[in-house]
């Protein structure tokens, strides 16, 4: 009694409740006032806002009326009134903070209410959802509310043309997918002219399913990639090499961490299998080998990927669905695939890349909202700054969620699944069964056959079905066995007398690592006040309990004399299992933390890097930084060449020529001679205003218009090719930076003073050669926009772009630039 007095007490979520609750009140009392207003009013009232935000009305100041304004077109276009948990929600959401929701209580129609406010000030608004399919859905369901008010609405999904995705983003309120939002933000970033960019600058998003999208989702990179060149044979070699190892004796497996390392009996066997002296001077062989094992012991085929039409296919493990498109990173898919003796693709190289934790945190404001985000309440406010709010729910919960009973053995528990299914299957109950895995799935579903229960399945393999089976899971007698996919997105309505019999039971076959995961299957069942009930089975064989916490349930177990098929029921191992997985929450908080610390200083960069390429695509007229650009080659040229010597004599004046005649001034009119005896500042003067005559009589010959056209496509070009080799870098010291520590230095620290010499090394790069190309290119034809393909993860490869056929690959480029077509402007081209 004293210990929920003090949590009343001391609980923000209740104060920020009852404060908001004062706003409730105020909308409800402004109701019929906005019952009287005509349909042709609406956009009207629209119009007073916006004029009253010029006149330094805030949009808190506009709430209530707003609120009240949307509340009345929903109720005239859709039939549904807002009810007073649902404004609430709202109000959370417009804060900039996540609104917790239980299923069924209408977040949907929550989102048009801060969308709507925040649409006034014409700065463009983005609901954000997990699939094309509910961005579709919410769009067209929720368009007559926003276009009664005078809002325009836009849809991104796949396969829309650049005008589509272009006018799709002008409008006040735009629906996209996460995945598409994303790549849109990276091919602004490459394209050639400004014209050509989609996306306005990012202002607010509200985002549906926030944890899925911004937890389960924020380690996984967006990669635009292009054609790499490495070669696939290894992959064959090493799949069939890496069944002759044996496990413990060759290599051991780390669960926990998800590694697999080599003893060193191994080490001498891959050393004497590929006739190499050392292994660890071979990093290639090794990291092949390294990719190999973890193909072999860490991933199952059924449970992390799936093979289907000759390819493999990644199983997101939180949702159960395929990523089609997506694929593992640092050659790891092309490990799986020889492994399953499908055809391995090449490996791609990165032309741009960005995760949704960084991507999410470039809007000015943003907020989500969910069923499950409470447990994860630490890292949305350490890594976002959002506050979670949990909404009370509209009726009361009244879902008897019951203990989980625990049986040593998996076979143990799946016995008894089966009895309890068939048990509620002969009163008519329906009962959704949820399983981790597809492999999981298939044999449930095989017993039940035997048995005789009739049920479906669903998941990874048939999800095309997934709204035919959801729809009628819910009905009288249905049995339904699905992944971890019916947990989002999908309401499952009681059929006729379902009630009566208790409502949807939903009976977890196993813990998954996260409780959120956990409470959306739950979720399912007791939606909108409706009776349910929710049980999960364990056994000590689970990943869960096998890794993170069964050894004392085990000896429990022993003491007591239990058997196979002998459960334990009770809340004290309930309360071990919810342990267990805070531990693995927190594991895993720790490494997305510091994934964000490493991709934090990439980050960095790619802000400066685009923010220097937009200037250049708005810049007309670029002339004053290539002058610029010249004066900082020459100073860092001279300072080189110069060293710490005080006397001109003693400096490498014929290398100073040589250098200045190759990369800046290709028609050199002055010698060593003229040089003796300047200054270090003197110097660079003089190359400085002999460079800047060469450029000048340049300009004249071609003329200002081709000259500026000519300096933004080669910076483009430049900017674009350095950025991706120091992509490309950064992975590669990222690798293999752990390895500091052996060494006592802290990784990150290293990493982030070795990232800051690369990248300055790659600024002074960019000027070289934008310098080099300026002074010597000869203009041939327009440059055309590189063809790129998207892909989520490391994946599907760049198809080449056909641009004309009269110069050879292996010809001199018609740059100038001394190099092969093929390693300079041909670069991705066929």
């Amino acid at each position: 009694m004293i210990k929920n007095l003090l949590q009343k007490l001391l609980d923000d979520n209740e104060r920020v409740i009852k404060k908001l609750s004062k706003n409730v009140e105020i909308i409800n009392s402004l109701e019929p006032e906005f019952e009287k207003l005509k349909d042709e009013d609406f956009p009207k009232k629209t119009e007073v806002f916006r004029e009253r935000l010029k006149k330094n009305e805030t949009l808190d100041d506009i709430l209530p009326e707003a609120f009240a304004l949307v509340r009345e077109a929903s109720k005239r276009t859709l039939g549904m009134r807002h009810f007073d948990v649902q404004l609430i929600g709202g109000m959370v959401l417009h804060s900039g903070r996540i609104a917790e929701m239980k299923t069924g209580e209408g977040k949907t129609l929550v989102a048009t209410l801060p969308a709507y406010l925040n649409a006034l000030e014409g700065k463009g608004v983005h609901i954000v959802t997990v699939n094309d399919y509910l961005a579709s859905r919410d769009a067209n369901w929720m368009r007559p509310v926003y276009e009664m008010c005078g809002l325009s609405v836009g849809l991104i999904v796949h396969g829309l043309t650049y005008e589509e995705r272009r006018r799709a983003y002008e409008c006040d309120i735009t629906y996209a997918t996460n995945n598409e939002l994303g790549f849109d933000y990276l091919r602004d970033n490459m394209v050639v002219r400004y014209e050509n960019m989609v996306q306005r600058p990012l202002n607010y998003a509200i985002i549906d399913e926030v944890d899925s999208i911004l937890i389960d989702e924020a380690r996984t990179p967006l990669i635009i990639s292009g054609e790499g060149d490495k070669p696939t044979n290894l992959y064959y070699q090493i799949a069939k090499f890496v069944p002759r190892l044996v496990k413990d004796e060759d290599y051991k497996v780390d669960e926990k961490a998800h590694l697999v390392t080599l003893t060193e009996d191994g080490v001498k066997k891959v050393e004497k299998y590929f006739a190499v002296d050392n292994l660890s001077e071979n990093m290639e062989l090794a990291h092949h080998v390294n990719q190999g094992l973890k193909a072999h012991c860490l991933m199952h085929r059924d449970k992390d990927y799936v093979v289907k039409d000759g390819q493999v296919i990644i199983v997101d493990e939180f949702t159960g669905r395929l990523m089609f498109g997506r694929r593992y990173s640092d050659g790891l898919h092309q490990a799986i695939e020889a492994k399953e003796g499908v055809k391995i693709e090449k490996e791609s190289q990165t032309l741009a890349t960005i995760t949704f934790q960084n991507y999410f945190r470039m809007y000015n404001k943003l907020s989500g909202m969910t069923g499950t985000a409470k447990t994860e309440e630490e890292e949305f406010s350490k890594i976002y700054g959002m506050d979670v709010i949990v909404i009370p729910t509209h009726r009361p919960m009244i879902r008897k969620d019951q203990p989980d009973i625990v049986y040593r053995s998996e076979m143990g528990k799946f016995k008894a699944v089966v009895e309890d299914i068939v048990e509620r299957h002969k009163k008519g109950q329906p009962v959704l069964v949820g399983t981790i895995s597809i492999e999981k799935s298939e044999l449930l579903s095989e017993m039940l056959t035997k048995r005789g229960i009739k049920h479906q399945v669903l998941n990874a393999k048939y999800h095309e079905k997934e709204a035919e089976i959801i729809a009628k899971a819910g009905q009288k007698g249905a049995v339904t066995i699905a992944t971890n996919m019916a947990g989002r997105g999908t309401d499952i309505v009681l059929g006729e007398g379902v009630q009566e019999l208790g409502g949807l039971y939903v009976l977890g076959t196993e813990r998954h690592e996260s409780r959120r995961i956990d409470n959306q299957l739950r979720g399912r069942s007791g939606r909108q006040g409706d009776p349910g009930e929710s049980r999960f089975y364990v056994s000590l064989e689970d990943d869960l309990m096998r890794l993170f916490g069964s050894s004392n349930i085990e000896g429990l177990m022993d003491r007591l004399g239990m058997d196979d098929d002998m459960p334990i029921e009770n809340m004290m191992i309930t309360r071990g299992i919810e342990n267990a997985q805070k531990k693995v929450e927190a594991r895993n908080f720790n490494i997305r933390k510091n994934v964000l610390e490493y991709d934090d200083v990439i980050n960095q960069q790619r802000e400066v890097i685009y923010g220097e390429r937009r200037k250049v695509l708005y810049d007309e007229d670029l002339k004053d930084t290539i002058l610029s650009m010249i004066d900082d080659v020459i100073d860092q040229v001279v300072e080189s060449f110069a060293g710490e010597t005080k006397y001109s004599d003693e400096w490498d004046l014929p290398g100073l020529l040589s250098y200045v005649e190759q990369n800046i001034h290709p028609e050199v009119d002055f010698t060593t001679d003229d040089l003796v005896g300047m200054t270090k500042r003197e110097m660079k003067d003089f190359i400085s205003e002999r460079t800047k005559k060469f450029y000048e009589v340049r300009e004249e010959e071609l003329g200002s218009e081709t000259m500026r056209e000519l300096e933004r496509a080669i910076m483009l070009r430049i900017i674009d090719e350095k950025w991706m080799d120091h992509i490309d870098a950064m992975d590669q010291l990222r690798n293999g930076i752990s390895l500091r520590a052996y060494a006592q230095r802290d990784p990150l620290i290293e990493y982030k003073f070795e990232a800051y010499e690369a990248f300055q090394a790659m600024v002074f790069a960019i000027k070289e050669d934008v310098v080099r190309y300026i002074m010597r290119v000869k203009v041939v034809q327009r440059p055309e926009e590189r063809k790129i393909v998207a892909n989520h993860g490391e994946g599907e490869v760049n198809k080449p772009v056909k641009v004309g056929e009269k110069i050879g690959r292996n010809d001199p480029c018609p740059c100038g630039s001394g190099k092969k077509y093929k390693k300079c402007c041909g670069r991705g081209v066929n």
